[in-house]
């Protein structure tokens, strides 16, 4: 492995170092990607995240490449098939949350135009920079990603509580968590 200095929470195994150091917090302005990392951080609840990361082919497969018009127009049929796949997390509650967020998905850029616009107005359409020293100062909520929250709750959403969304929020570059002697917060920074 080099030696460059990375936030301490990826260096369990390679893919999740490659995720931290190709991914996440890099801003994403895709619709598709922003679905994306919905259907994954909402099965992520209650679980860690590198265990979602090593399922990440098996949702692409089953979640039609994460499209949500795709994904929309699943039947209980097909929702049934999937949750007979070890490659994902076989929870009933969030397959159908995913296939229930993807209509919501589809009706959230009707109104605004794209997803992007839609959640990238919880933070001004900037991201937020919290300049972490320690993990230990990282925070599991804002008052953001309760707004956000919220709203997705308000417009029928499920699995996407405060924390869920905050890490969604990490994953998408809404907010730059990467420490500040992380190579890749100067990295992110500047995107």
């Amino acid at each position: 492995m080099d030696e460059k200095k990375r936030c301490p929470w990826c260096l369990k195994f390679d893919q999740y170092i490659q995720y931290h150091d190709e991914e996440w917090g890099v801003p994403v302005h895709d619709d598709r990607k922003h679905f994306e990392f919905l259907i994954l951080e909402g099965a992520q609840a209650g679980l860690s995240w590198s265990t979602i990361l090593k399922k990440r082919d098996g949702y692409r497969k089953n979640f039609a490449d994460f499209d949500p018009e795709k994904v929309a127009r699943f039947t209980t049929k097909k929702i049934e098939k999937i949750l007979t796949d070890p490659g994902i997390i076989r929870n009933k509650l969030k397959v159908y949350a995913a296939v229930n967020n993807a209509k919501q998905f589809l009706e959230v850029q009707k109104e605004f135009g794209s997803f992007d616009k839609y959640i990238w107005g919880f933070v001004k359409n900037k991201p937020i920079k919290n300049k972490l020293k320690s993990t230990k100062n990282a925070p599991a909520t804002t008052k953001e990603s309760d707004m956000l929250s919220k709203d997705l709750i308000k417009r029928g959403f499920k699995f996407v509580g405060s924390t869920v969304i905050y890490a969604h929020m990490q994953a998408c570059g809404l907010v730059n968590d990467h420490l500040v002697d992380c190579f890749r917060y100067n990295e992110v920074d500047q995107l």
